[in-house]
């Protein structure tokens, strides 16, 4: 699918999805639990469809209405858990875990609790990302685990447990999702996993994993710096009832939309608990002089755009540069790069390695994606530049690729609602949005985006 975005007005008010990051630790969670659980406002994604079917295949049983992933569907949605518990086992067949890594990296540690090998693949874009550091984490612990090509770093690979908990885990933790994924293991196993990290990342995901253990009953501590982290096992996990909070990592389209274009929306729903890293964006934008108002209270962000985009500019930040260090909310990285481009000045996105390691190497697609739209981007040692200008003067439009990445593919189609109005953005491959955020064009069109299939 192909999606045409142009200078547009929005107004109104808009609700996010629920968060794809709770989802799927509750759908993990609940499969580990004995009994039947509820989740309330879950996000009906790709991936977290794609854990629903892999949580079956391990001994869940899990309902989810037929109208819930509809756009326009009543909300919140509630899906039914029947967990696996002590009867949890390994699949008969493949994991494929589509596109989803965080599904991948969890689930792997999980099954390798088991006696017994299991294969794992996924599609084009998860058999290219790296798990070297997930089979060395498993190897440490005593699975025996390999890339099925020889001399691969990347799926399909398999493994076989069980894997001892008795032991310590040595590894850098640039990513979190396998920290994350080894945390919920030890929930099945006899003792306390000791989790050393030599240059821990995305730190505000292994709070919100160590939230969700303490709210089912598993002892878990982390260090101040996130460097030592312990989990004590065995916990037998009783079902829970529990609401799935909206998604501060889709929060950003719709914010960097408005600040764009230059219109007034309200974003409702708000997650305020602080379990998410990405809800920096908001203090980080404010930085640079965006008009953003946070009522906790009532769950809302007002956001207020200066006509024409206008008004962003680095000239308060120290030395008259904006610099933002990406590493604790690296999902933000797209959308931060393409509001950069309307803030005068230069923005210094930093400490960026991880945003090469998600669904494609976000660093090199963001920069040749928006030079060809007029932006004037570098790569500098270990961050991205953008040298902005205030409403964007100087961009135009043109066609750009999504590289089939959900967050690449949404940040392009906001851009292209500040262009100048004989400019449009044509987006290759946006259906891809689904991953995280179903049915954005719609929802985003509900407020006047006025996205258009082409």
């Amino acid at each position: 699918m192909k999606i045409s975005s142009q200078k547009s007005s929005l107004s109104g008010s808009v609700s996010v999805p629920g968060s794809k990051s709770h989802t799927i630790r509750a759908l993990i969670l609940a499969t580990l639990a004995d009994g039947t659980s509820h989740i309330k406002n879950p996000l009906p994604s790709n991936d977290c469809l794609s854990t629903v079917q892999a949580v079956k295949q391990i001994g869940a049983e899990v309902i989810v209405p037929e109208d819930s992933s509809e756009a326009g569907a009543a909300s919140p949605a509630v899906w039914t858990v029947r967990g696996a518990g002590k009867n949890l086992h390994l699949p008969d067949g493949v994991i494929d875990v589509g596109n989803s890594g965080s599904l991948m990296y969890f689930l792997c540690p999980v099954l390798s609790t088991l006696a017994g090998e299991c294969t794992f693949t996924g599609d084009e874009s998860i058999c290219k990302r790296p798990v070297n550091h997930l089979i060395d984490a498993l190897n440490q612990l005593g699975g025996n685990a390999c890339c099925l090509e020889p001399n691969s770093v990347t799926p399909p690979f398999k493994f076989a447990g069980p894997i001892d908990v008795n032991k310590t885990l040595t590894t850098d933790g640039k990513l979190s999702q396998y920290i994350s994924g080894f945390m919920m293991a030890t929930s099945r196993l006899n003792g306390t996993l000791h989790i050393n990290l030599t240059d821990p990342k995305e730190t505000p995901y292994l709070t919100m994993t160590k939230m969700w253990l303490e709210s089912v009953g598993v002892p878990c501590t982390i260090s101040d710096d996130f460097k030592k982290i312990t989990v004590t096992g065995p916990v037998d996990i009783k079902a829970f009832d529990k609401t799935v909070p909206s998604d501060w990592e889709a929060v950003a389209f719709p914010l960097i939309a408005a600040l764009i274009s230059g219109s007034e929306i309200v974003i409702e729903g708000i997650d305020g608990s602080g379990s998410q890293g990405d809800d920096k964006i908001v203090e980080v934008l404010q930085q640079v002089g965006a008009d953003i108002v946070w009522d906790k209270k009532a769950c809302t962000l007002t956001v207020r755009g200066n006509e024409g985009g206008k008004g962003l500019s680095t000239k308060n930040c120290p030395n008259g540069e904006f610099r933002v260090t990406i590493s604790p909310f690296p999902d933000a990285i797209c959308a931060l790069a393409v509001i950069a481009c309307f803030i005068e000045g230069t923005t210094v996105i930093t400490d960026v390695e991880i945003c090469r390691k998600k669904e494609t190497d976000r660093i090199e697609a963001m920069k040749t994606e928006l030079r060809k739209l007029g932006a004037d981007v570098e790569e500098g040692d270990d961050c991205l530049i953008i040298h902005g200008h205030e409403g964007g003067k100087g961009l135009y439009g043109g066609n750009v690729e999504s590289y089939k990445d959900h967050r690449i593919a949404m940040s392009l189609a906001c851009l292209g609602l500040g262009l100048p109005a004989e400019e449009n953005v044509i987006i290759n491959d946006a259906e891809c949005c689904s991953v995280s955020f179903p049915h954005f064009f719609e929802v985003m069109n509900g407020i006047g985006a006025g996205f258009k299939e082409v």
